[in-house]
């Protein structure tokens, strides 16, 4: 039960980073990458505090951290550039789809063999989040809006395959998060010429410093350490109900409409979740 409330709590805190990024960015609170710059540096700073207070220190040039810093800094420049021209939903299909498709693959190179059920769960999940996030009417995204948001689902699901083998949760979340914000500084520059942080409200950094080092950096450390917990193919599965959390976070903090459509599709991918996680009966059960 301790370890179903802790992935549940990480899963609320990825739901969060998505309703902070729409009330900033979706706004015009703050620019995309200007978002992904102050999120990266608010986490940094709190894990390296974290990790000072507890007098430890944070090797960067340790192969797997410098690799898990490269795969976040993916994730969060390929997710802030996607959305600059691209639908908010199929957005989110490919990028849950894509880390669906990672994480799964990571699970068989590393000798996991996921039952049928989890299969059949996360093709469900996946038919009610494409439910739920569908935009109405003609879609269109230009080629380097979906491959950046594919390279985002790349990132988010190898730096989660790397997560399984962290021995040290806070040490190499704050390592990835260091790592990430000289990338996204140096992102953000060479978009703006030489500025950072263009025409952003203090609402809207307050926003990205929520999310940098609320729900990513504690978020991420978190999921660090339920990583090793859990297989890969269960922790590909779970995350599809981020999108699920984050709808219903919508209409909790940002007055967002509810629909029946929001209700259906969203009871499909949490059933499709059951599904998949729901352990089989062995060969010889009693059932009792």
């Amino acid at each position: 039960m301790r370890l179903l409330a802790l992935t549940a709590l990480v899963m609320v805190a990825f739901a969060a980073n998505s309703v902070l990024n729409r009330a900033a960015v979706a706004a015009g609170e703050i620019g995309a990458l200007d978002f992904a710059l102050v999120r990266a540096v608010a986490g940094a700073a709190v894990l390296v505090l974290l990790i000072r207070l507890r007098h430890g220190s944070v090797p960067l040039l340790e192969p797997k951290r410098v690799l898990g810093g490269l795969m976040l800094t993916t994730y969060l420049i390929g997710f802030s550039v996607a959305y600059l021209a691209m639908n908010a939903g199929l957005g989110a299909l490919i990028l849950f789809g894509g880390v669906q498709v990672t994480m799964f693959a990571g699970a068989l190179v590393m000798g996991e063999r996921p039952p049928a059920r989890r299969w059949i769960g996360a093709g469900l999940a996946l038919a009610g989040l494409a439910w739920l996030v569908w935009p109405g009417g003609a879609v269109a995204a230009p080629l380097w809006a979906v491959a950046a948001m594919a390279a985002a689902a790349l990132g988010w699901g190898v730096y989660s395959l790397i997560g399984r083998g962290s021995a040290d949760p806070l040490g190499d979340t704050g390592a990835a998060f260091v790592w990430a914000t000289v990338a996204a500084f140096v992102a953000v520059l060479v978009q703006t010429g030489g500025a950072t942080v263009n025409d952003a409200s203090l609402h809207g950094l307050l926003l990205a410093v929520a999310s940098g080092a609320v729900t990513s950096g504690l978020g991420y450390a978190l999921w660090y350490a339920v990583l090793p917990r859990i297989g890969s193919s269960v922790a590909g599965l779970v995350q599809l109900s981020v999108p699920v959390i984050a709808a219903l976070g919508g209409v909790v903090l940002l007055a967002e409409a509810p629909s029946l459509r929001m209700l259906g599709a969203g009871a499909v991918v949490l059933g499709g979740i059951a599904w998949g996680l729901w352990p089989q009966r062995t060969k010889g059960s009693s059932g009792s």
